[in-house]
């Protein structure tokens, strides 16, 4: 029997919500029966190719403070944050890339939580935190990246100490390779190649609603017993 939660009357916000793992958490929660608000880059959803109907969009640049601090004003209610938003560069061994980087992966995860922590305070709400395998391991090219994903560990761990006695849950989701734009380096005419494969013991790539999957779990009343921990969402590759 498949496993379903239900989230009707709740206001949630993903950001980096418009597309890949961020879209999947999104949409999981609105069949769930919630109210979503999702971020992006762009000035308005009808610049996405995805069908953003479903949520209240907000545009939203991770790395500027007016930004972040103008959607937590409009939130009012909230009763899940899903710090989604993310970035990589190819630069991140220059000061300028490596800033650029952790602004985005923890300065605004951290901001966004100290913003709506009155908000998640009065619902006693759930902050979900999406990590990665980088958040254990190394990514060589890219330090500020494997860097920043560390920190969200710890972060998870500290807020989830802290905050556990305002009744908020904080947690962490850490995916490995999921079927989005972030693993087409290891694609071959549209393929996978199975030398990649064979790193997972799943023997298969994840899918975004993998991911979401997890969420949901998390910020669900079904997780209370569940504080600053990550749950790995990788089909096995950290067993390497």
């Amino acid at each position: 029997m498949a496993i379903s939660f239900d989230f009707t009357g709740k206001r949630v916000l993903v950001t980096g919500g418009s597309q890949g793992i961020g879209l999947a958490i999104a949409t999981a929660f609105a069949d769930s029966g919630a109210r979503v608000s999702i971020t992006g880059t762009r000035e308005g959803p009808e610049e996405y190719a995805s069908d953003l109907d479903p949520f209240d969009y907000y545009q939203c640049r991770m790395d500027r403070e007016e930004d972040r601090a103008s959607l937590c004003a409009a939130m009012g209610t909230l009763d899940v944050l899903v710090n989604n938003a993310g970035q990589t560069v190819e630069n991140e061994y220059e000061l300028a890339g490596h800033r650029q980087v952790i602004e985005v992966n923890l300065t605004a995860v951290s901001d966004m939580c100290f913003r709506c922590l009155p908000q998640l305070t009065a619902s006693a709400g759930a902050i979900v935190n999406i990590g990665s395998v980088s958040s254990f391991i190394s990514v060589r090219d890219h330090p500020a990246y494997t860097a920043s994903k560390h920190a969200v560990a710890g972060l998870t761990k500290a807020m989830g100490d802290k905050w556990s006695s305002k009744g908020i849950r904080v947690n962490m989701v850490a995916p490995g390779f999921i079927d989005t734009r972030i693993v087409d380096w290891a694609r071959n005419d549209e393929q996978l190649d199975p030398s990649f494969l064979k790193q997972i013991p799943a023997r298969r790539i994840g899918r975004p609603e993998d991911v979401a999957n997890a969420v949901l779990f998390l910020a669900s009343p079904e997780a209370d017993y569940i504080r600053g921990h990550g749950l790995v969402v990788d089909g096995g590759y950290l067993l390497r």
